[in-house]
């Protein structure tokens, strides 16, 4: 296959926010050898994380001897395999040879990596001091690793579950309003409706362009500052059947789940904006910085439990900051449900007409005029089809 330049190559493999530490000591060493591989060899991304594997586990036989020579070998190594860990998503999205197996295998093999040189470095630490506590840190580095992984595993669900529900309601509320909207009325908005599918047929969330809606965290994956770009959940006016011109499809309404956090924390733009300009995400210290400063700083500085209890530490406040960030997420989500109230269609003649209730002088229900009766008193069809004056 042609291998595009590598700014080209850049632009298809980098993620437009990283881990600083990926962003500043992976990319520019992962990205043109990831365009070496695809251009020069037939290594696949799986090939390529088996690699990581490998590599991580000599840096686990290195940390496991113990002394401040190996240490520094082993945090080469780790580094090593972190840098081949990142290529294979890299590969996978230039090649397009990415698969399901191999996100999973992926995944699965970092957290391995972790869980032995973890018990390599602590365990090497413990034989060469006798400290106890040692034994305990490593605990303390899997637990943590873990945690922050099921956190963000969970954090995910939560935050689908709720745009699966504004999904509904925003589907539910469409559909109450268009039983008020009359034939006209109806006519225009199915024609707009279908305008909006055809604009839109290209494109991913079919689900979200069905209600009409847009998730700002789809908008920012796409453009990182798309929320600072005035102000793009308002709505624009639909433009009338008899206004002279053509009417204009509608714009999709902007759901943003983060307002309130945003409203306590005014400062968060700014901050969020200057990391963005270096393709750094807010999370400074998260799984990966926590991993490089247990495997990579601890051991170059020879300060592995001082270290190991300030980077998870670190950890541990970041993580109690976006627990946060959702329970503030999950106020606009009731905000925003709120927001779709589903109107209450009124009855229809046939409902109103209650059995038992006829009007005195005519025997038909209440407010509709009385119709000639067919045979043995039988009801008949009114002009839009409904039964009047039933028994």
């Amino acid at each position: 296959m042609d291998i595009p330049p590598l700014s080209e190559v850049r632009r298809l493999t980098e993620k437009k926010r990283d881990a600083w530490w990926t962003v500043l000591l992976v990319d520019p060493v992962a990205t043109p050898l990831v365009r070496w591989t695809a251009k020069w060899t037939r290594v696949t991304p799986n090939q390529i994380t088996w690699g990581a594997l490998f590599l991580g586990l000599a840096a686990a036989a290195c940390f496991a001897r113990g002394d401040w020579k190996w240490l520094l070998i082993g945090a080469g190594l780790y580094h090593l395999s972190f840098i081949l860990d990142c290529m294979d998503g890299k590969l996978a999205r230039l090649t397009g040879k990415g698969s399901e197996f191999g996100g999973w295998l992926d995944y699965v093999f970092d957290r391995v990596r972790v869980l032995i040189c973890a018990v390599a470095l602590m365990g090497g630490q413990y034989s060469r001091t006798g400290d106890v506590a040692y034994v305990w840190l490593a605990l303390v580095v899997v637990f943590l690793d873990a945690l922050r992984y099921l956190d963000a595993l969970q954090i995910f669900k939560v935050r689908h579950s709720m745009r699966k529900k504004i999904r509904a309601r925003a589907k539910a509320s469409r559909r109450a309003a268009r039983a008020l909207m009359t034939a006209e009325e109806l006519e225009r908005d199915q024609e707009l409706e279908q305008r909006e599918r055809e604009r839109e047929q290209d494109r991913e969330n079919d689900g979200d362009e069905e209600q009409g809606i847009a998730f700002m965290e789809d908008l920012l994956r796409e453009n990182p500052t798309a929320d600072l770009d005035g102000d793009p959940g308002r709505e624009g006016p639909d433009t009338g059947a008899g206004s002279g011109e053509e009417a204009r499809p509608r714009e999709k309404k902007v759901i943003d789940l983060h307002v309130e956090f945003k409203s306590r924390f005014p400062w968060y733009g700014r901050f969020r904006t200057f990391l963005l300009r270096h393709r750094v995400r807010t999370h400074l210290v998260s799984g990966i910085e926590f991993q490089m400063a247990v495997f990579i700083v601890g051991p170059v500085l020879g300060a592995i439990m001082p270290v190991t209890v300030a980077a998870g530490a670190l950890l541990m406040v970041f993580e109690l900051a976006i627990i946060y960030k959702l329970l503030l997420s999950t106020r606009d989500f009731e905000r925003t449900l709120a927001s779709y109230p589903i109107p209450e269609v009124p009855e229809t003649a046939s409902e109103a007409a209650a059995p038992g209730t006829p009007d005195t002088a005519s025997g038909t229900a209440p407010g509709i005029p009385a119709q000639p009766g067919g045979p043995d008193g039988e009801s008949l069809p009114s002009r839009d089809g409904t039964a009047v004056g039933g028994r």
